[in-house]
């Protein structure tokens, strides 16, 4: 490869003697020939470099060139499918941790169903977790008394004055107002919710006055789909 590239040289140098300084075949001047040249035979150089070492240990740049490629071609199929793998780690995390927000494409929220039958949902409110059942028959989002005094929030006894429907009957509850209700990505703000009175509810409902404000949201199976704004 060095003998081609010095006889490249000498005919180089040949058309420079033969042109006398003109242009050759009246396109490139003979400074730019020449310094296109030098270049070609500093990349000559270094390629055949190169290859003498790349040809001294054949087998193994072989195989070190293969595992660059296997990792390329890796990582363009991986960004070719990312939304699918986020989506297919979304639902193994919701698998191993029922209840949590896992983010799908298109901003959705998804929960997985508990082992015991219903979706628990958990939330944070003014900034604190909580863990709410989800419940489309529920009027507005429903704090227990105790979950509530754990936020800082504690009516009066003259607060209880919405006449609400348990299973367990009529009773009253206390109308609040939460600075923020936050599922994932999904957040509102000022959201109407209710206290009821100690000891008539075993755990928070997530109920029609947060539910009615997101654009939509719908149960796939043991799945639960929220879509935010």
């Amino acid at each position: 490869m060095i003998y081609l590239g010095l006889i490249a040289l000498g005919l180089v140098l040949v058309v420079l003697v033969a042109t006398d300084g003109g242009p050759i075949a009246g396109v490139i001047e003979p400074d730019q020939l020449a310094g296109l040249t030098w270049g070609v035979a500093i990349l000559g150089l270094v390629m055949a470099g190169f290859w003498h070492q790349f040809r001294d240990r054949m087998g193994t740049n072989l195989r070190y060139l293969l595992i660059w490629g296997l990792l390329g071609l890796a990582c363009i199929v991986g960004y070719s499918y990312r939304d699918t793998a986020q989506e297919v780690g979304a639902r193994v995390m919701g698998e191993l941790n029922p209840g949590s927000a896992t983010v799908g494409p298109g901003g959705t929220v998804t929960i997985t169903r508990r082992a015991d039958g219903p979706f628990a949902v958990k939330a944070e409110v003014n900034g604190s977790t909580q863990s709410f059942l989800f419940d489309t028959g529920a009027s507005a989002v429903v704090l227990t008394a105790e979950n509530a005094a754990a936020l800082g929030i504690r009516p009066g006894e003259d607060a209880f004055t919405t006449r609400v429907a348990t299973a367990n009957g009529v009773t009253f509850a206390a109308p609040i107002l939460l600075d923020s209700l936050r599922i994932g990505p999904i957040i509102e703000r000022r959201v109407a919710a209710m206290v009821s009175r100690p000891g008539v509810l075993s755990g928070n409902l997530l109920g029609q006055s947060f539910l009615n404000r997101l654009p939509s949201y719908e149960v796939r199976g043991d799945r639960l789909i929220l879509k935010g704004k």
